[in-house]
């Protein structure tokens, strides 16, 4: 089992995982997610791998199958009230559907927290649904707060 960088050839494995957390977000907000689709084209995948300011990692197991994505953003804050600092952002993070129970997704949060504190990053950052209760608990127990509170008022 090892976490490395996605190659082109893991797409296919990363379209899969991409229905499945998008198939988890519709269960939790249908009136803004759709139940099939991809956050990202396969044009946009192969634009995004070899980009080293959002690199993405995969888990695999030792067979080689993907279990796991992590899509990350390598953020330089430099604001005219921010202090300068940078972040790595985390865009993605999942586990495959059979997968999940494993301490895979523990794996690849601890990779980016490590991959973070190597490339000198201030903090690590992440956006949660909060309908997404499993992985509310999830960034909570990793000891993640809140930053800040997005509103709404559905109208």
């Amino acid at each position: 089992m090892a976490i490395r960088r996605a190659q082109l050839a893991d797409i296919p494995a990363l379209e899969q995982l991409l229905e499945e957390i998008l198939l988890i977000h519709h269960q939790a907000r249908p009136d803004l997610f759709r139940e099939k689709g991809k956050k990202f084209s396969r044009q946009d995948l192969e634009k995004l791998i070899p980009d080293d300011s959002k690199p993405i990692f995969v888990y695999e197991d030792q067979e080689g199958k993907i279990l796991g994505h992590l899509f990350t953003i390598i953020e330089n804050h430099v604001g005219q009230n921010d202090q300068e600092h940078k972040t790595l952002f985390i865009d993605d993070l999942c586990v495959a559907d059979g997968s999940r129970g494993q301490g895979i997704g523990q794996e690849l949060f601890d990779f980016a927290r490590a991959y973070a504190k190597d490339l000198g990053c201030y903090n690590l950052t992440l956006h949660v649904w909060n309908a997404n209760k499993g992985a509310l608990r999830f960034y909570k127990h990793q000891g993640l707060k809140e930053q800040f509170t997005s509103m709404e008022e559905i109208l």
